[in-house]
């Protein structure tokens, strides 16, 4: 059903006789959308700077890239000053690159680390995860049931043979071994990047880019975001995440089984009620690391233009890169300030952000602006993943400086293509070439890839579910699978401790959007 219900299409207002404080907010916001008050108009001398991290074989790629595009005013300027940080598990063209790309940098005006991490033998990783609960207890003394830790592998695991797919349950061990135990490299490492963001003058932002397929990307992200915001800044510095969705051309595992479980975990960070469930039995630190919001980049409609999977990816580096890095950040700076402030009374401290709810992603979209196979047509909303249910109730498009008929023309074919509530708005210092665009307040079930990622999650064994899962499985918790503490919420316990999150399982599940009050849950 579309969500424009009591809106007046050409005005963006609410039709008369609907006075509720959400369509009071809601014009509010579209007033301002038409206003700019999210632009910043000196893009050379914006105060706020852009902090980079990298996970997995997408993650680094894209950041080697956004190195690559950095202008010499973004890297001369004063007071300016950039970190990077990449991390991937074995050989990685995208860590190769990003070295490259570092070596422009001075020590003066930032800092670009990589973190290889090698493949243990089984044996060093189960050794790691008995020392688990009192990691944990160090981290955060707190912490509940650290005492009854259950390690998520058993002695029956087998680490992959170079080449081959690593489980994200497997990617997080590895991870954990690396920041948790011996010379604690991940640690070092996050502890230098964080350290550089903090002493950086001015407002900074962290993009943590990954991508949503592949179990290193997303199998390290959860709990990498979690040490970087929650850990390391207290929540302090803004904190956005990208993720990179899987396309037909990807390795089939990366458009599997797995994409149910990596949508769930961070629907349960990105939707602040389901949060609130996880905090409730995991303590604080599992707040919503991403304090500026999460950006979902699809792939399919470039796969489809292209057939080239070297050529899909190229090209999503590129556009990812471009709002990364032009105008010295001012477009992405814009774009968070447009989706989470803009309906913000001035009065109110920039970190604070709109709620989304269930509504949790933002679509980062891109097409050509002349005619060709990524052009704005009608079937591009398909080609993006999105199913008709969604209409978005508006869209800024962004296109190279110099605007002529022809960009116009691409940029209010959005509107059309994608019926939203009032004319698209169009904004300069975009790539040449390109028409980007954001399609706010997208759900999980507004995505194609859900549901058959939910049928394929639904015939594998409960060995190849856990092996599919990440987040909270060192809180002896299997997010995707019914709770054995609490009848009808989500989260099986690993063990017989009855470990447990106030989440409803048909919510994870897609079935039913309802919240039951998380008190009552808990209780």
């Amino acid at each position: 059903m579309a969500r424009n219900t009591g809106i007046d299409p050409m005005r963006g207002r609410p039709t008369p006789g609907i006075a509720s404080t959400e369509e009071k907010i809601q014009r509010r916001k579209l007033d301002s959308l038409k206003r700019g008050i999210h632009r910043i108009d000196d893009a050379s001398e914006v105060p706020y700077s852009i902090h980079l991290i990298g996970v997995g074989g997408a993650g680094t790629s894209i950041v080697a890239e956004a190195l690559k595009g950095l202008s010499p005013e973004t890297l001369t300027a004063k007071d300016a000053r950039l970190n990077a940080l990449g991390i991937d598990i074995g050989d990685s063209a995208g860590l190769d690159s990003m070295r490259e790309q570092g070596q422009r940098l001075s020590s003066d005006h930032g800092n670009v680390q990589t973190l290889q991490l090698d493949l243990p033998s089984s044996e060093d990783v189960l050794e790691s995860l008995t020392h688990y609960p009192d990691f944990l207890k160090l981290e955060y003394p707190l912490s509940q049931g650290a005492s009854t830790f259950k390690p998520w592998l058993d002695d029956k695991f087998s680490m992959p043979a170079k080449g081959e797919a690593l489980p994200r349950a497997i990617a997080k061990a590895i991870y954990g071994r690396a920041y948790y135990d011996g010379d604690r490299p991940a640690q070092r490492a996050i502890r230098r990047f964080t350290d550089g963001v903090s002493a950086t003058p001015g407002d900074s932002l962290v993009c943590i880019c990954f991508g949503l397929g592949g179990g290193t990307g997303s199998g390290i992200a959860v709990d990498l975001a979690r040490h970087v915001s929650n850990v390391r800044f207290g929540r302090r510095i803004l904190v956005v995440g990208i993720g990179i969705a899987p396309c037909d051309g990807d390795r089939s595992e990366h458009a599997g089984a797995s994409l149910f479980n990596v949508l769930n975990e961070f629907d349960c960070m990105g939707d602040e009620t389901k949060n609130r469930g996880v905090v409730a039995a995991c303590g604080d630190l599992y707040g919503n690391p991403f304090t500026a919001g999460f950006l979902l980049v699809p792939q399919q409609h470039v796969w489809e233009a292209t057939g080239d999977l070297k050529a899909t990816h190229a090209r999503i580096d590129e556009e990812v890169a471009s709002l990364i890095t032009l105008r010295n950040g001012a477009n992405l700076w814009e774009t968070l300030r447009l989706l989470n402030w803009v309906a913000a009374p001035s009065t109110q401290h920039s970190a604070a952000r709109t709620q989304y709810g269930m509504r949790w992603i933002h679509v980062f979209g891109f097409a050509d602006v002349k005619g060709t196979k990524l052009g704005v047509k009608a079937n591009l909303p398909k080609k993006m993943g999105l199913l008709p249910t969604y209409r978005p109730e508006f869209i800024e498009a962004r296109v190279s400086d110099k605007i002529d008929d022809k960009m116009k023309d691409a940029a209010q074919q959005l509107g059309s293509v994608f019926g939203s509530s009032i004319p698209t708005e169009v904004a300069g210092g975009g790539r040449p070439g390109s028409v980007q665009f954001i399609l706010p307040q997208v759900t999980k079930t507004d995505l194609q890839g859900f549901s058959s990622a939910r049928d394929l999650y639904d015939s594998l064994n409960y060995a190849q579910k856990l092996m599919g899962h990440s987040w909270l499985l060192e809180r002896g918790v299997m997010l995707c699978e019914p709770s054995t503490t609490l009848k009808g919420m989500a989260g099986a316990s690993l063990g017989a401790d009855g470990n447990w999150v106030a989440v409803p399982y048909e919510a994870l599940r897609g079935e039913e959007e309802a919240h039951p009050q998380v008190a009552a849950a808990a209780s």
